[in-house]
């Protein structure tokens, strides 16, 4: 999600350059509790993102994907999954075997600038894990600038990166269209009306089915915010035409806990929400932390994502009124709208494996570990695509079948409730997970055949 530019959501780093997608940020050798892997990139590593959210880099230029074990022995001390992990740990095989893995259907990411190297990094991460080749295919919308290897570009690369290469992961059977916008991302309204008018394009003229959002920016920044947030309004016709044609939107809840970006530097001393995930008509896709083995056996029941780094995004809107399929959970959301709805893995501690190699000095070139709600976002667009697949049609705004399922029995229903944690960050308390709906992890998160047939016959 993009703060001080995009709002890709996947970790800003501590001065909140930070949802659901969040800004890049990578370990330099020396600095107190930030060490990298042997063969990884030290301080010449990714520059903090510009993108307000984007992807968080832990490590890069890495020659190799290293079992989860020996993150945790290295420097790192982290950790690290890879794709075959997350397909255990949401029990996916029973899917695959089944046929469902969003063959027929297309996600459509959006990104500022995207990565000049992502068919071949694609490529090479397919192999890697065994997946099928996929061709992406790229829509330029408007002006893109020629990749020079600015900050802002390789924030916003890495991102794009992270989204493409884990929507596949998980529904490897979908097609994917990326869309790469011309202007950043930003806190406040820069760059959102050239995002909101390629998602109109790409709506109106049914090029995919799920748009995976891994950006955003704090309500508080735009320029009307508490006067009616006309701003926000004027940006919203995008959501309407996928509410009216049944497309499915996602967007990353933050990686900031309870509290976000400012339009400046630093966090906001006290809790705030980020649109577009806060929109009644955008499933906001939370973070959790999963505790895996080697072979992607839980350890231990997953829980809010909190580890030092990053903490995932939810609380109450300031924009909008509690919509009504939040009517069930109006003790916790009070009378407005509440996020997440749903939760996937963002941890850092728990980095997901990228390949990556745009950076036009090399530098970065190789594998790295991300994390963040904007890998979180990506990975339920995945399991969006399969089930509709499976209902042979599109399901579009899913927030009023998804509280529906937990409302009438999460469990049956593929809703696996998540229990621990907080997400308190920076100075702002935030909120503790409970049983049910919580604003801290949503309704929590999935067991994907469950869940797939569930959502699949709303």
């Amino acid at each position: 999600m993009g703060r001080s530019s995009a709002r890709a959501r996947s970790l800003r780093a501590a001065a909140a350059v930070t949802a659901g997608a969040a800004a890049l940020f990578a370990f330099t050798a020396g600095a107190p509790g930030t060490a990298v892997a042997s063969g990884a990139t030290a301080s010449a590593a990714l520059p903090k993102p510009v993108p307000a959210s984007a992807g968080h880099f832990l490590a890069s230029g890495m020659s190799s994907v290293l079992p989860t074990s020996a993150c945790l022995a290295s420097k790192l001390h982290i950790r690290c999954y890879t794709p075959t992990q997350y397909r255990k740990a949401y029990n996916l095989a029973p899917l695959y075997k089944a046929g469902i893995t969003g063959k027929g259907r297309t996600i459509v990411i959006v990104d500022s600038f995207g990565s000049p190297t992502i068919q071949k990094d694609l490529n090479t991460f397919d192999k890697t894990f065994g997946l099928p080749n996929t061709s992406v295919q790229v829509k330029k919308w408007g002006n893109v600038p020629t990749f020079t290897g600015t900050p802002d570009q390789l924030g916003w690369a890495g991102e794009t990166t992270l989204d493409v290469e884990y929507a596949h992961a998980i529904a490897p059977g979908a097609k994917i269209v990326l869309i790469e916008t011309g202007v950043s991302e930003t806190e406040g309204t820069t760059g959102f009306p050239e995002m909101m008018s390629a998602e109109k394009w790409a709506i109106d003229h049914h090029i995919g089915d799920v748009i995976s959002q891994s950006f955003g920016a704090t309500e508080n920044t735009f320029p009307d915010y508490g006067k009616g947030a006309k701003s926000i309004q004027d940006l919203r016709y995008a959501f309407h035409d996928a509410l009216a044609k049944k497309v499915t939107v996602l967007g990353a809840s933050g990686d900031n806990g309870a509290t976000d970006s400012t339009s400046t530097t630093g966090l906001y001393p006290y809790k705030v929400n980020s649109w577009p995930s806060s929109d009644p008509m955008v499933t906001s896709v939370g973070g959790t932390q999963l505790t895996l083995d080697d072979n992607g056996n839980r350890l231990k029941a997953d829980m809010v994502w909190n580890d030092g780094y990053g903490a995932g995004g939810g609380g109450k809107s300031g924009v909008f009124a509690r919509p009504p399929f939040q009517k069930g959970v109006a003790k916790v959301t009070g009378a407005t709208r509440g996020t997440p709805d749903i939760s996937m893995t963002a941890a850092v501690n728990g980095a997901a494996w990228v390949y990556q190699t745009f950076d036009p000095n090399k530098a970065n070139d190789g594998w790295g570990l991300v994390g963040g709600t904007s890998e979180a976002t990506p990975i339920f667009s995945g399991i969006v695509a399969m089930a509709d697949q499976k209902a042979g049609h599109d399901l579009g705004l899913i927030n009023p079948k998804l509280y529906l399922m937990g409302e009438t029995g999460a469990a049956r229903h593929g809703i696996v409730d998540v229990t621990t944690g907080n997400n308190s960050f920076g100075k702002v308390n935030g909120y503790t997970a409970a049983k049910g709906y919580d604003l801290a992890s949503g309704w929590g998160t999935i067991n994907g055949p469950a869940f797939v047939d569930a959502l699949a016959r709303g």
